[in-house]
């Protein structure tokens, strides 16, 4: 009988660790063609308040803003006055009186309320209305950039919590859109209408 080598067989480890090693490799391999994955971030509000359009828009609601405010400020300082008065009279004034007055008083105070909620509704409603189209404009050239520079993903950067610095494109989406980056899709826009009529 002739006693067999152990280097003929395997070690049950070193087949083990060649399994394992395999495993290893089948799963890195989908992790090395994701590293190759391209992606970006833009910080959309960022760039939008910063193209030419965003910084009319906001000059726009400031003036609004700025009015409204003024409104509300001046009725306030009425309701103010009011409050004085009403208490500067509450020792020669009789109960029922000083009760109608602050009753009176309370109702201006909730259409106060009332208005404010009505002026931050019509800001609200504004700022869609001036915003709305640069950030669809932004977006196509958002699609632009990703098309053309083979990019799978591009993130609003608010919705990550860590971006190298060189995956930021920012800066160069405000600059496409203020070199007319955009110009095409609204073209385009144009041009289903003429085709509509």
């Amino acid at each position: 009988m002739v006693a067999r080598s152990p280097v003929h067989r395997p070690a049950p480890s070193l087949l083990r660790l060649a399994r394992t090693a395999a495993a290893l490799v089948a799963f890195a391999a989908p992790s090395v063609a994701a590293g190759q994955s391209r992606i970006a971030v833009v910080d959309v509000q960022h760039a939008v308040m910063q193209t030419e359009d965003g910084i009319r828009a906001q000059a726009t609601l400031k003036k609004l803003f700025d009015r409204r405010q003024q409104e509300l400020d001046g009725k306030q300082t009425e309701l103010q006055r009011a409050r004085e008065d009403i208490e500067k009279q509450s020792r020669v004034l009789s109960r029922e009186a000083m009760q109608k007055r602050m009753e009176d008083w309370q109702r201006q105070m909730v259409e106060l309320q009332t208005v404010f909620v009505d002026y931050n509704k019509e800001l609200q409603k504004k700022q869609g209305e001036l915003t709305g189209p640069i950030i669809k404009k932004m977006m196509i050239i958002v699609a632009r950039v990703a098309k053309k520079s083979s990019y799978e993903i591009i993130l609003d950067k608010q919705a990550a919590p860590y971006v190298r610095a060189d995956l930021d494109l920012t800066e160069q989406v405000i600059q496409l859109y203020n070199t007319g980056g955009g110009e095409e899709a609204g073209d385009d826009q144009a041009e289903k209408k003429d085709d509509a009529k």
